[in-house]
């Protein structure tokens, strides 16, 4: 179905994240609700490059949230929630999250169309991803801070546990204390 030209005269004929004019298009807000416009938002070129491929995210280009949280089409408070949850590492998108307010359907939704891929990813330094249990051997030898030892390069490191937090640590034993290693610094066996 086609909802442009709808879209387009809500939107003002501008992207209803950022506000640009260019490469307009439409962009599906998952799981549909009404299957009608209002399950979709008119965003630019970049806008929806960057919803469409996580990898792509420039989270600069987002402080236009700054004004489009405060939209009243649902559609468009949905996909700035999302945006700020995926962001929220940074700092400052967790200081509009504190301030939005969203009615319990619209967060609902918001949640329930949250996909996978914007969940964590803990990467290896090869780009495998990693797992809780994985067993790890370090690229790189590493000062343990607080240990008094240096950990090896090629140690093995055993059934890790991944930081639910942060994408960059997780935690395994290394000379029997458990530490915190930095994933860029070791690959997945």
């Amino acid at each position: 179905m086609n909802f442009e030209k709808e879209l387009a005269e809500r939107s003002g004929s501008k992207c209803e994240l950022c506000g640009d004019t260019s490469g307009l298009t439409s962009f599906e807000v998952t799981p549909q609700n009404n299957n009608n416009a209002d399950d979709f938002v008119m965003v630019c070129g970049t806008c929806n490059e960057q919803l469409t491929d996580s990898e792509k995210i420039n989270p600069p280009h987002w402080h236009c949230l700054n004004d489009s949280i405060w939209s009243e089409v649902p559609a468009v408070q949905v996909v700035a929630w999302r945006m700020l949850n995926h962001l929220k590492n940074e700092g400052w998108p967790q200081d509009l999250l504190d301030m939005l307010y969203l009615e319990d359907e619209i967060l609902e939704w918001a949640k329930s169309g949250a996909e996978e891929e914007d969940a964590i990813k803990h990467m290896d330094s090869n780009g495998n991803v990693l797992q809780n249990g994985d067993n790890v051997v370090l690229v790189k030898d590493l000062n343990v801070k607080g240990g008094g030892f240096t950990a090896k390069r090629g140690t093995t490191v055993r059934g890790i546990r991944l930081d639910p937090n942060n994408s960059e640590f997780i935690e395994g034993k290394v000379e029997g204390q458990q530490i915190v290693i930095i994933t860029q610094y070791v690959k997945k066996t």
